[in-house]
């Protein structure tokens, strides 16, 4: 069998980046996606080159660059079997601290991004037996004040326990990750020094997705250990 197929959203820094080495590492070959497909072209040939990693330039909030993306996927390598959908960004606190607009881009990139590529991906993870899994928060577990944010990875939870929901007897596994604060470039201004690292979060990744196929690791809340909520 040819080595298994590990597509990842987001995949151009932080978790998302992260993920790929990790997977790389496990001999996954890889699809990586994000908007700007510059950065994705020089983890791409970190990772293998062309015959080990595909670099393609999709924002996960156009249907039809999700489509391309998962079908671009298949044409190269055959199969798609764990789907990462883990683009996403966040807001300043506050309901008047934002614009509409980026309020906007970024609901539709966490909520409506996060189910087109369920969509994009469903059958080829059904013919795989594969995997999914969504990247949350813990801000999607308690609300946080002011926090636009903080419903739209609400919104990823549920849309987790509803994805399992529909695989259930597929032999498609879902998980849901929900980290805490990472040290990654979400936070603009900078983490604490407390913080988790990407590679904390990769590695919680790969233990879900290296579970025998009848072990099923749903969510994993993941904080640092100074992290006061």
């Amino acid at each position: 069998m040819a080595d298994p197929v590990f597509l990842i959203t987001g995949a151009s820094s932080g978790i998302g980046a992260a993920t790929a080495h990790a997977a790389a590492a496990q001999g996954y070959r890889l699809v990586l996606a994000a908007r700007s497909r510059d950065r994705l072209e020089g983890l791409a040939a970190e990772l293998g080159g062309d015959e080990r990693a595909l670099a393609l330039a999709c924002d996960v909030t156009e249907w039809d660059q999700q489509e391309a993306m998962a079908a671009a996927a298949r044409d190269r390598f055959g199969r798609i079997d764990v789907v990462f959908a883990n683009a996403g960004f966040g807001a300043k606190r506050g309901f008047t601290a934002e614009s509409p607009e980026q309020w906007r881009s970024m609901v539709l990139t966490n909520v409506l991004g996060a189910a087109y590529t369920i969509r994009a991906t469903i059958d080829a993870l059904r013919e795989s037996r594969g995997h999914l899994i969504l990247t949350s928060s813990v801000a999607g577990r308690r609300p946080l004040q002011g926090s636009l944010y903080s419903a739209t990875k609400h919104a990823v939870t549920a849309m987790g326990e509803a994805a399992r929901q529909e695989l259930n007897d597929s032999g498609v596994r879902v998980t849901l990750i929900e980290p805490g604060m990472v040290d990654t470039p979400f936070f603009e201004a900078g983490a604490a020094d407390w913080a988790l690292k990407p590679d904390d979060i990769a590695r919680a990744i790969l233990f879900a997705v290296s579970q025998p196929p009848h072990v099923d690791v749903n969510e994993l809340l993941i904080r640092p250990t100074a992290q006061p909520v």
